[in-house]
């Protein structure tokens, strides 16, 4: 499947997947299992419980990082927050456990100096990533579902913007300490895990595009609505 154009409804699950396999960790945050056979998105969707708008705006915003937002309802909304709910979950209890399982074991015994450094690197920036998730658990996303069900709120979605830190940013450091400098007897696991980090970093840059161009504007124009 070879595509210049956005991804719809009427494509195949498989196909999307086809086209660019780096979409799986994203279909998986949507809570839809494998085993798609050839239904098209809407029905796969529709089968999973899935709002196929905002699967489509999810994955177009991923693959092309353009999308459409000016059709977009407050459901569409409360599904773009569910999704980034289940995507927090995801980084936190599964895939960030998995690379510091990958990465300790792929540290070289001989490097008693710099292995303590690289985990403790590593679990700095894990904690970075979760105080942000936090903030959007227990303030940003809360003041969303408030403003849909018309609640009145001090909070206002410029004060996220403002002090929206890109945490998908920046394991630069890390990377570079790898790459550049650490030697290892065992490669292989090095790679791994080095492969790992790098395709973290780019989901998570993914996950800030998904916050910055779809539901930050998009709560920027219902506040608007409702001034």
């Amino acid at each position: 499947m070879s595509l210049n154009r956005p991804i719809t409804a009427h494509d195949t699950m498989a196909d999307l997947i086809r086209h660019d396999y780096n979409v799986l960790p994203v279909i998986s945050r949507f809570r839809i299992p494998l085993g798609v056979g050839n239904k098209n998105i809407a029905q796969v969707c529709e089968q999973a419980g899935v709002n196929t708008r905002v699967f489509l705006m999810v994955i177009n915003m991923m693959i092309s990082s353009q999308v459409d937002i000016s059709d977009m309802n407050e459901k569409d909304v409360a599904g773009i927050v569910d999704f980034l709910h289940n995507s927090h979950t995801y980084f936190i209890d599964y895939k960030f456990p998995h690379i510091r399982a990958n990465l300790q074991n792929a540290l070289d015994p001989s490097h008693i100096d710099i292995n303590p450094a690289i985990m403790q690197f590593f679990d700095d920036y894990v904690e970075q990533v979760r105080i942000h998730f936090s903030y959007e658990e227990n303030t940003v996303f809360p003041y969303v579902r408030a403003l849909i069900h018309g609640d009145a709120t001090d909070y206002s979605i410029d004060i996220f913007r403002k002090h929206h830190d890109e945490v998908a940013m920046k394991l630069t450091e890390l990377k570079n300490i790898i790459l550049l400098y650490y030697t290892t007897a065992t490669p292989d696991k090095m790679y791994d895990a080095l492969v790992d980090i790098f395709n973290c970093e780019a989901d998570l840059e993914s996950h800030a595009l998904i916050e910055n161009n779809i539901l930050v504007p998009a709560i920027a124009a219902i506040e608007r609505h409702r001034r």
